[in-house]
């Protein structure tokens, strides 16, 4: 991405990330983050109380599995951003990074993982950022005037082919969330708002932000994605449950139902 670009992106959900985002006209490739009042991400970990006195300590992971490399090379792209008012906060809180992230990958496959390694190499190679063009795309809801004229031309254009098989794919993540919610309803008033018709300026929503992150992957990424939500589907697994699964295990509950208990 190689122009200006200017918008605002805020909030995270469980099964997102960290921190909320505008993109700055005056710097090429630089969302700027935003961080609540006590400088933590807004929406994380803290936020939602998923975190206890035993949390684990983020230094404890094994730090070569490829799904711990893959969040230390999103944190490093994460570093590369700059803020209107210096450094945000929430640039320096790895913890909360961490977990977010690692609940995520600790989900998926090791074909998967390694795809979107690539990506984030290839990524580094060709001058992009991939969290910059995932922020940059929720903009294409919150703030839709600023991203067809800042963002859209600046970034790898989606087939409609792609498009159509990402919205099916997002239509059966909203309804694991949406379940997920109805069931431990204390953990889910932490998440996200859950669909793209509740957007604003300040707020965007589980659908748009999944929407943002699948089209920063690479054809071969999103396959292997698309293949991996099928097939939990067919099983009848729900993605949601077992991403906050890992986000309050690493937050040091025992459970989900411990975590909701405490809320």
């Amino acid at each position: 991405m190689n122009a200006p670009m200017q918008a605002e992106h805020a909030g995270k959900e469980f099964t997102g990330e960290h921190d909320s985002v505008k993109v700055d006209a005056a710097s090429t490739d630089s969302p700027i983050v935003t961080c609540d009042a006590n400088g933590t991400p807004t929406g994380s970990a803290q936020d939602a109380g998923i975190q206890n006195d035993t949390a684990t300590d983020a230094g404890a992971q094994d730090a070569s599995s490829p799904a711990e490399r893959v969040v230390r090379h999103e944190w490093e792209q994460f570093q590369l951003t700059n803020n209107e008012g210096g450094r945000a906060a929430c640039q320096g809180n790895w913890p909360v990074f961490h977990q977010m992230r690692l609940s995520q990958f600790l989900t998926w496959n090791a074909p998967l993982l390694n795809s979107y390694a690539h990506d984030l190499d290839e990524a580094d190679e060709q001058g992009r950022n991939l969290i910059t063009e995932k922020y940059g795309r929720m903009m294409a809801s919150t703030v839709p005037e600023d991203f067809h004229r800042n963002i859209e031309p600046y970034i790898p254009r989606l087939s409609d082919v792609r498009i159509t098989a990402q919205e099916q794919v997002i239509g059966t993540q909203v309804a694991w969330a949406d379940d997920f919610r109805s069931r431990y309803p204390k953990l889910g008033m932490a998440m996200r708002v859950l669909r793209t018709s509740q957007d604003t300026e300040s707020v965007t929503s589980f659908e748009t932000y999944l929407r943002g992150e699948l089209g920063t992957y690479s054809e071969q990424t999103f396959r292997l994605y698309e293949t991996f939500v099928a097939k939990l589907h067919a099983s009848g697994r729900n993605l949601t449950q077992e991403t906050i699964r890992n986000t309050v295990l690493l937050g040091g509950f025992h459970d989900l139902e411990e975590a909701e208990a405490l809320q």
